[in-house]
């Protein structure tokens, strides 16, 4: 067993490009050890880093280390809502020191100083220890999610002359908001984060046919990794193929861009959902389990 003869532990509001270097090896480490996955949204924080690192406002990143190696590793993510995830790990040779214990308490402390109402850990489904831990300071399980990746070969472009996708404006801020609603039991708000300007990184569409709404997704494309997320279907336009069809044309997106790999999420108890995805060609890789913290310190 190694020994912790340097200890320090760097917070910080985003990442850089050597700190996700340093955070993918220890990532890759311990998922070869353990033969789990891990859920840390790396190439997601990484391309959405703001250029000033100095802001301690929200702590999101947080690095223990062992004189210059990282060996334990927790992070917050934050998509707006009244929930941050939290997922993180520790180097197989510095297991049971309480490095874990020490970054879970630092998060903790953030997380309460938020307005958010929960929060939630998450572990591989195949991860006995990462569950283990979860339930002894979880309040309960929250629910599971297929991480899903497309077998490329097996997509089949769908024609569709009529449904177009049109990506969105802020004057559309207020519908996305009202479909979420619908979706995702969303609080009715307004999406504040509608990218309209830049890169090729996260866009929303609208899904239109013969120019009404029936639908929207997101997509996002880092490194290569291209994700498909918040799609959905106003309930009058189920059960027409509508579904299938946005899904088909993100994808056509994704691979115009030169998407390498192609990901979703989808519940686990979404049978309609899951059985699209596996239609259009999407296979499942692993199950992660959702646990739940509600924050009582506003009690």
């Amino acid at each position: 067993m190694m020994k912790i003869l340097n200890p320090s532990i760097k917070l910080k509001n985003v990442i850089n490009r050597s700190d996700y270097e340093n955070i993918k090896n220890l990532e890759n480490i311990c998922s070869e050890y353990d033969n789990t996955s891990l859920k840390l949204e790396l190439d997601y924080k990484l391309s959405n880093s703001k250029p000033k690192e100095v802001d301690l406002v929200n702590i999101n990143e947080f690095m223990y280390y062992n004189g210059d190696e990282l060996i334990g590793y927790m992070g917050i993510c934050d998509f707006g809502g009244d929930e941050i995830e939290v997922n993180g790990m520790v180097h197989p040779g510095y297991r049971r020191m309480g490095v874990f214990k020490r970054l879970f308490s630092l998060v903790r402390d953030e997380w309460q100083k938020r307005k958010s109402s929960s929060m939630l850990l998450l572990s591989d489904h195949d991860s006995t220890p990462g569950i283990e831990f979860i339930k002894s300071v979880c309040d309960g399980y929250a629910h599971s999610e297929y991480d899903m990746i497309l077998n490329i070969d097996n997509f089949q472009k769908l024609k569709s002359e009529r449904l177009k996708l049109r990506k969105v404006t802020r004057d559309d801020a207020s519908e996305i908001a009202r479909q979420n609603s619908i979706y995702f039991n969303m609080e009715f708000s307004e999406e504040e984060n509608i990218e309209t300007e830049g890169g090729y990184k996260n866009i929303t569409y609208m899904a239109e046919n013969e120019g009404g709404a029936v639908g929207k997704v997101r997509i996002e494309l880092n490194n290569k990794l291209g994700g498909i997320y918040g799609l959905g279907v106003m309930p009058e336009y189920r059960g027409l193929g509508f579904g299938r069809k946005i899904l088909s044309m993100a994808i056509e997106e994704l691979l115009k861009h030169k998407a390498g790999s192609i990901f979703l999420q989808v519940l686990t108890n979404n049978k309609n959902a899951l059985n699209l995805y596996k239609s259009c060609g999407f296979e499942e890789r692993y199950t992660m389990d959702y646990y739940v913290i509600n924050n009582k310190s506003g009690e």
